[in-house]
């Protein structure tokens, strides 16, 4: 999952529940409906999704609160926090630089940073741009909660990592990275004169008529902008906070589904980007990821055709555009919930375009389980050498915590099984002959990842 902050890792990933569903004999838009509505009936979604072929929209519709505290609804004109959706804006203003003259892809990012270290000197913009730059990701420091609600500015952000010794040499491997697209950023602005959000609303949102784009701002005063939020054991919450000013052009930007449709259409056309260009942009270089935007080839995951997609997520916010463009098909999903599945979304919706087989997603029930059984399962499970879940008991309240992240409520359907409610994931306990329990089974994204009891 592409995500302006890389909180996800080996528990944490996205999977769908359920089971695998032909295509209803109803119409497109009415079996899309209601497998949204089973997403936000299992509380896996709040947000807009619009589904269209040429350019025009079979189905668009919002769910649940826009502004949960007010119950104000979403619709497809709410604006979202788009996340790493942003990063394919700042590739074409990359683009559109290159076909100014005003710099090259290959162009070194020395060129564009005072005080350069020498360790950057072979690093290309082609690099950042490909995720193979070898510069670490700000966002995986220590310090990145602590810091992420403190103003931060491109010129700030870069001197979090300048001094960060390289994870690989440049162009050697793919590792995703927002300090990459954060510098990209300021390029922009280096080789543009002009800040970033300027740049972006001048020459890409308004000459595509996307009025209800933008760089994201706090302070302003905006009509239809969705409120972010969390969901925790307890429920949804208010999400984080967090300074629009440190994302920059690896995830600052707010649109509509409406919008994006139309960012979509001008990607087949000459009007914004030359054909040169758009090749550059939709060309993977590692691991299927080209200039802010991943190229899959046809899988069962992609409903047996060329897809090309990215998604985004940022506090509160979870974001993913499909384009399948040997179809003329475009899938947007937007949710205002960071737990709000939009990629399981998204490509769902295209399988239900395609007449392909999907899962629908259904609610788990908790029940009660003895606080003497839960005593049992306490303890920790190695699910990898170096990555072990620890279980904890609190009350009648079970919880559990993986390696380097943190601690999530787990709720029990029977006795020995059990689901978390932040992300698709469950777990079952396993009991020896004895009555012991000798492991547990994490199920998660289509796998069964066995753990031994170690302690």
């Amino acid at each position: 999952m592409r995500r302006w902050h890389s909180c996800v890792s080996s528990l944490i990933l996205i999977a769908v529940m359920g089971v695998a569903a032909p295509v209803p004999a109803q119409e497109p838009a009415g079996a899309m409906d209601a497998y949204v509505q089973a997403h936000v009936k299992a509380s896996f979604f709040s947000g807009a999704v619009l589904v269209a072929r040429d350019g025009k929209v079979i189905f668009e519709k919002g769910y649940g609160p826009a502004n949960a505290e007010w119950n104000i609804p979403n619709t497809p004109q709410t604006k979202f926090r788009l996340g790493s959706v942003t990063k394919q804006f700042t590739a074409a203003a990359i683009l559109l630089l290159q076909e100014q003259g005003r710099l090259f892809v290959q162009d070194a990012v020395c060129a564009f940073v005072a005080n350069c270290p020498d360790a950057w000197k072979p690093i290309t913009l082609h690099h950042l741009l490909t995720h193979t730059s070898g510069i670490p990701n700000f966002t995986d420091f220590p310090d990145y909660k602590a810091t992420m609600g403190l103003p931060s500015p491109a010129s700030k952000s870069v001197e979090r990592f300048i001094g960060k010794p390289l994870e690989f040499a440049p162009g050697s491997i793919y590792k995703y990275s927002n300090s990459g697209y954060v510098l990209l950023g300021l390029v922009v602005e280096k080789a543009s004169s002009m800040p970033y959000a300027s740049f972006i609303t001048q020459r890409i949102l308004t000459p595509l008529q996307m009025t209800d784009s933008g760089y994201d701002d706090p302070a302003m005063v905006l009509p239809r902008r969705a409120s972010g939020y969390a969901l925790d054991g307890n429920g949804v919450k208010n999400a984080a906070f967090i300074d629009m000013t440190v994302p920059g052009g690896a995830g600052a930007l707010y649109s509509t589904v409406d919008d994006l449709l139309k960012w979509d259409q001008a990607l087949y056309s000459d009007r914004l980007l030359s054909a040169a260009s758009r090749e550059a942009m939709f060309t993977a270089f590692k691991q299927n990821y080209a200039y802010g935007w991943m190229v899959d080839a046809p899988s069962p995951a992609t409903s047996g055709r060329r897809r090309i997609s990215h998604g985004g997520g940022i506090n509160g916010f979870a974001t993913f555009i499909a384009r399948y463009p040997d179809d003329k098909v475009t899938v947007i999903v937007l949710s205002n919930l960071d737990a709000g599945r939009p990629g399981v979304i998204a490509r769902d919706l295209a399988a239900i375009l395609f007449g392909e087989k999907y899962d629908t997603p259904v609610a788990r029930q908790v029940v009660a389980v003895d606080p003497k059984v839960l005593d049992t399962y306490v303890g920790q499970y190695a699910l990898a050498p170096t990555f072990v879940l620890t279980v904890t008991r609190d009350g009648s309240r079970l919880f559990a915590q993986a390696t380097g992240q943190p601690i999530f409520e787990v709720f029990a359907e029977s006795p020995v099984k059990f689901f978390l409610r932040v992300v698709d994931a469950q777990i079952t306990f396993v009991i020896g002959a004895d009555g012991a329990v000798t492991g547990l089974v994490l199920h998660q994204n289509g796998r069964d990842v066995p753990g031994s009891r170690i302690k």
